[in-house]
């Protein structure tokens, strides 16, 4: 399967999606109802309705290789009964070449608020016959082998958040060094000035890019965790630095995809009635970024995966080790002379200590107040980015 399929699509001459929600499937793939019924030759043939799938069809690539959640009959009930399954557009020939047409079909694209230029499609298998399916791995572990790539693009989409902010940051700092409009406050101009000296649109500018910075900073220290969990010769450090990249993945999906609505929606701001305006660009940021706290998981999804996996599986432990190095780096900015340092110092303090007690909150009625604590999942894993962001600004 990797010989005939992973070269094109690293070549790009052949384009992948993957097929997991369904019209009554959404975050629970639990409900996933498309069946796989093997055949004799050791195919299968696939039958249902995939919705929300990207790039789902195009004219872009000589072929699209589907990977689709489906269940073989007698399958146990629940995610423990999915299977993965690729389902190409074309059948593929043994020599590599392209066959006769499958049994998959575009239902619709849909008409979306935001990423118009990405084709979002609904995909019915099975119409005619059986869409010819080919399992990947055993049977009814879909789901865990889907969600080793879910994880990247989950990474992958907190940086389309990071990528959206800074360019909503920079269209509105070109606009505001060229949009003149009223006197300084500070009476040092008779005459209008750009806006970028207004105090108010330095202060949307200054949040902006704040955001911006410190949520990359967070993802690139994240990246620099699975980099050494790759990489590195001693086991227990792989394992070690495994364990804090898969505590930040949701922090730097959920966090950098909340974060850019805001930043967005500041961008939008500071161009005044003229963001209201499509020629500008500043509103197709703002659309474009709804997506990002939604797909490859929302932001709850995100949260519970904090909580649930992140936090409460290891006892807190990953949470802790983190809460402590920022002491550290309270520690070293207490050494420094200078208002900055000691305001960073105290700002720094009081965000790791209500993370820490958020923390023990968690661990301590996960149990028996598992309503209680899983409505606190998305703040918690706000103030988590706040932190974590805020302590990689202070580094």
């Amino acid at each position: 399967q990797k010989q005939r399929y992973v070269p094109k699509l690293i070549s790009g001459e052949w384009t992948g999606t993957m097929n997991l929600t369904e019209p009554q499937a959404g975050s629970d793939l639990a409900l996933v109802r498309s069946r796989a019924e093997p055949q004799g030759d050791g195919t299968y043939k696939v039958f249902g309705t995939k919705i929300f799938i990207t790039w789902g069809e195009h004219d872009m690539a000589d072929n699209i290789v589907h990977l689709v959640l489906a269940r073989t009959p007698n399958a146990p009930e629940g995610v423990k009964g999915i299977s993965l399954f690729i389902v190409p557009k074309f059948l593929v020939n043994e020599d590599g070449s392209l066959g006769e047409r499958n049994d998959v079909h575009c239902v619709s694209i849909e008409h979306k608020l935001g990423i118009k230029a990405s084709p979002t499609a609904v995909l019915q298998y099975g119409d005619n016959g059986g869409a010819i399916g080919y399992l990947i791995g055993e049977e009814n572990r879909g789901l865990e082998y889907m969600f080793i790539m879910m994880n990247a693009a989950r990474f992958g989409v907190g940086m389309q958040g990071i990528g959206v902010a800074d360019r909503a940051y920079q269209k509105a700092a070109e606009f505001a060094k060229e949009r003149v409009q009223s006197r300084p406050v500070d009476g040092s101009a008779k005459q209008s000035v750009t806006i970028i000296h207004h105090p108010d649109v330095r202060r949307m500018l200054g949040t902006m890019r704040a955001l911006t910075e410190g949520a990359r900073s967070l993802a690139y220290v994240a990246a620099a965790h699975s980099d050494i969990a790759h990489r590195h010769s001693d086991e227990a450090t792989r394992a070690r630095h495994q364990a804090i990249y898969e505590y930040l993945v949701p922090v730097v999906k959920g966090w950098s995809t909340e974060m850019v609505n805001d930043v967005a929606s500041l961008g939008v701001q500071v161009h005044g009635g003229m963001g209201f305006i499509e020629e500008t660009g500043a509103a197709q940021y703002y659309r474009d970024a709804r997506i990002l706290a939604i797909y490859e998981g929302t932001t709850a999804i995100q949260a519970n995966d904090l909580v649930g996996r992140k936090t409460l599986r290891d006892g807190g432990a990953v949470a802790k080790a983190l809460i402590a190095e920022i002491g550290e780096t309270v520690a070293a900015l207490g050494k420094l002379d200078g208002a900055a340092a000691a305001s960073m110092k105290v700002q720094l303090e009081k965000g790791a200590k209500a993370l820490s007690s958020v923390v023990d909150y968690v661990l301590a009625n996960a149990k028996q107040d598992p309503n209680a604590v899983f409505a606190g999942s998305v703040p918690y894993l706000k103030l988590a980015g706040v932190v974590l962001c805020g302590w990689q600004m202070a580094r």
